[in-house]
């Protein structure tokens, strides 16, 4: 929601510039966001906060019928979200826009138990901007830690839904006279829950790999080359944010395309030898509903444009950056 607010807040404010009346939405879903981003770390004044300092993660919170508030220590996409969450604010846009600008510093002024809670907005960007975030820099170091680590997140073919620990070490709960349990499941799910769906417990989910790398791009445009990111975790290879999503985007990318050994197989098709081999089936993408964690083979329904044809415009941006894969990925691939 506090994602969803921030994308309303900046469509309203380049309205407001040929129609002012637009200044008092954007009014409206800027207090949205500033009242989410407290939830987030204040849950109904109770003190009850998503963010776990001691692992550096998000986690939901399970409101018991005793009252008692209990953090779901599951690392999952859940944790990843708030990062989505991310928007600049160019200053030239807000000298231009008095009611709104007024009306900002007036909230941030004499709410400051509220504005405490978002990312530090009054300091400058790299280029001069504001930005508007949930989690800032130390927050946002140490989730990345997380989501390049090979051992957790970071597959061959892009982000797990469900961190890997939880393949040895599934998370348990017990809630009255019933125990939960969920562990990193890479395909489909063991269980009949939801259909035997199992896109949020480990596969590689398209849509939202790819709003991180958009996540990814909005911080790099604030920090700069100052922050950086160990890829993979353990490497010692340390790149920008903006980096970071180009190796991203290749791993997603990656799936689609033929590797480098003699038969060019291609991840998606997985063990199926007649769209592997064959010359009438070889070329011809399916666009599945998600992606196994670890080969990254196609998995659900074979016919998911509606989202995992984002690829396309992965491979586009790469090309257009002079991407040598990305470029193969658009050619004889």
């Amino acid at each position: 929601m506090a994602f969803y607010s921030l994308n309303m807040l900046t469509i309203a404010l380049e309205l407001a510039r040929t129609k002012p009346a637009y200044e008092d939405v954007a009014t409206k879903f800027f207090e949205h966001f500033v009242y989410i981003a407290d939830a987030f770390y204040d849950m109904g004044g109770q003190g009850v906060s998503l963010w776990d300092d001691q692992d550096g993660f998000f986690y939901d919170v399970l409101h018991a019928p005793d009252g008692a508030f209990v953090p779901l220590r599951v690392r999952s996409f859940v944790g990843l979200i708030p990062l989505l969450a991310v928007q600049a604010l160019e200053p030239q846009k807000l000298e231009n826009l008095p009611r709104f600008r007024r009306r900002m510093g007036w909230l941030l002024k004499y709410r400051p138990q509220l504005a405490a809670h978002v990312a530090p907005f009054r300091e400058r960007g790299a280029h001069g901007h504001y930005q508007l975030a949930i989690v800032g820099r130390d927050k946002l170091a140490r989730i990345l830690a997380r989501v390049f680590d090979p051992a957790e997140f970071l597959s061959d073919y892009g982000l797990r839904a469900l961190s890997h620990v939880h393949a040895a070490s599934p998370f348990t709960c017990r809630v009255g006279e019933q125990t939960y349990t969920v562990r990193y499941e890479p395909a489909e799910s063991t269980s009949g829950l939801f259909g035997g769906n199992s896109n949020w417990r480990g596969p590689i989910w398209f849509p939202i790999n790819y709003l991180v790398i958009e996540a990814l791009r909005k911080y790099h445009h604030h920090y700069g080359d100052s922050l950086t990111v160990e890829v993979p975790q353990g490497s010692g290879n340390r790149l920008t944010l903006d980096r970071a999503a180009d190796e991203l985007s290749q791993r997603l990318s990656h799936i689609f395309l033929r590797d480098e050994g003699d038969r060019g197989r291609r991840p998606v098709f997985g063990g199926e030898p007649i769209f592997q081999d064959d010359p009438h089936w070889r070329d011809h993408i399916l666009f599945y509903e998600y992606f196994h964690g670890d080969n990254g083979a196609g998995i659900g329904a074979s016919h998911q444009t509606g989202w995992t044809a984002l690829v396309a415009n992965l491979l586009q941006r790469g090309e257009d950056a002079g991407c040598p894969y990305c470029a193969q990925g658009t050619g004889k691939q």
